[in-house]
């Protein structure tokens, strides 16, 4: 008896084997650099981020960003800069910026200053980085070949 699969399933496979191969070459560290980097400065996240759930959500945003960017690189390889490729995937990266963003203020029901600009701001670069450390390292897996 033969197994029957679907172009999907294969597309599925392949997608995950990417993704797992271009998910090495980020490391928990940089995570968590990145985290206090850029949330660690805010009066506001500062007592915030004793939660392990909000470094966690913080990661996985990082993480979707950084597999989106590496998804969108091979329109760079073609000649389309950086902010061409971004313009592709806006409604996505402003998806996970308003999910980070709504996470936060969801931990920050009653804080003051939980409603400032800062804070999306702050979210708009986090979630713009990893993007843009997915696309070059996306970028040179496909110079490489290793894609």
């Amino acid at each position: 008896m033969t197994l029957i699969t679907t172009f999907e399933d294969k597309r599925r496979e392949k997608q995950l084997k990417y993704e797992k191969s271009v998910l090495k070459e980020i490391s928990i560290k940089d995570l968590k650099e990145q985290v206090k980097h850029l949330f660690g400065s805010s009066r506001l996240l500062t007592g915030l981020m004793n939660h392990a759930g909000i470094e966690e959500a913080c990661y996985d945003m990082a993480i979707e960003a950084y597999l989106l960017g590496a998804h969108y690189s091979h329109f760079g390889t073609s000649g389309e800069t950086a902010t061409t490729v971004q313009h592709r995937c806006k409604g996505d990266l402003t998806h996970f910026t308003n999910t980070l963003y709504h996470f936060f203020l969801y931990w920050a029901q009653n804080e003051e200053g939980a409603y400032s600009e800062s804070l999306i701001y702050s979210c708009e670069q986090y979630i713009y980085s990893w993007w843009m450390e997915g696309f070059e390292n996306g970028r040179k897996r496909h110079k490489l070949r290793l894609h």
